[in-house]
């Protein structure tokens, strides 16, 4: 019988944020598969535990993550953990979860820290709806390419931002969506020296343009404001109506074509266009 693939999720700065659940399913995993075994055999030391730890990052995705499908066919359990936060979420744990997906492995979350929500939670932005965009592409023009496609985007949008990219990518927002667009800009979520800066775009580029940022960004963006669609009018279905009248349509059928693609009274355009 096969096992399962939990995904344990670590904490991004409090070692206090370790709940019963994560350590008891590390403590009963068969195995675990890191991101840096030397980052979580700190927390395993933390935890008092001992466990086979084995490689899994973004250079090892094939390889290693078919090595640890092997085990869980096998019927070993396998704890998933990250650095920091929640595997999977902008993580190459995702493709593993896939891979267990495809062979029907039984995949188990536990809840956890995760920066993303953290920020997202405590920005003082519209938290209804967002869009998680993770980190930008390294690549300046792919990097523009892609936030020029977010420029309608209504829905507040995360980021994440390493510090010595901070000050470009501030820069790149900033020219997309213009200085005046809110942001909160958190650093440092749960550790002793967290900030969370609610300004604007233009502002927060003043803001280090003379103090070089320090640690971990997670950049919470406003969306666009929604614009309210304009109603067509009578005024409107009559000119559609004699540019239909004008490709050689008849009368009643330009109102009738009209009517339906703007939403008006038929009969009401049929008695306008009528009187012109």
């Amino acid at each position: 019988m096969a096992g399962i693939l939990y995904l344990v999720p670590t904490p991004i700065g409090n070692l206090g944020d370790i709940s019963p659940r994560m350590a008891e399913t590390m403590a009963q995993a068969d195995f675990i598969a890191a991101e840096d075994t030397r980052v979580s055999l700190k927390l395993l030391n933390h935890l008092g535990l001992k466990k086979p730890l084995v490689s899994y990052h973004r250079h090892t995705t094939e390889a290693g993550g078919q090595a640890i499908l092997n085990r869980i066919l096998a019927g070993e359990t396998c704890a998933l953990v990250t650095d920091a936060g929640t595997p999977a979420i902008s993580d190459p744990g995702q493709e593993l979860v896939a891979l267990c997906a495809q062979n029907h492995i039984t995949v188990v979350a536990i809840p956890g820290p995760c920066a993303m929500v953290t920020a997202l939670a405590a920005s003082g932005q519209p938290t209804d709806r967002f869009t998680f965009e993770g980190f930008l592409p390294m690549n300046k023009k792919n990097r523009r390419t892609h936030l020029d496609s977010l420029r309608g985007e209504v829905r507040t949008m995360v980021f994440y931002e390493a510090p010595h990219k901070l000050t470009a990518t501030l820069s790149d927002l900033c020219d997309v969506f213009g200085p005046d667009r809110p942001v909160s800009l958190c650093r440092e979520l749960s550790k002793l020296h967290e900030e969370i800066i609610r300004t604007t775009l233009g502002q927060a580029i003043s803001l280090y343009s003379s103090d070089s940022p320090k640690g971990e960004f997670v950049l919470v963006v406003r969306g666009a404001a929604e614009t309210a669609e304009r109603s067509a009018t009578l005024e409107d279905g009559l000119a559609r109506v004699e540019q239909l009248r004008a490709q050689g349509a008849s009368l009643k059928d330009a109102v009738r074509q009209a009517a339906g693609e703007l939403s008006l009274s038929k009969n009401e355009l049929y008695d306008l266009a009528l009187g012109r």
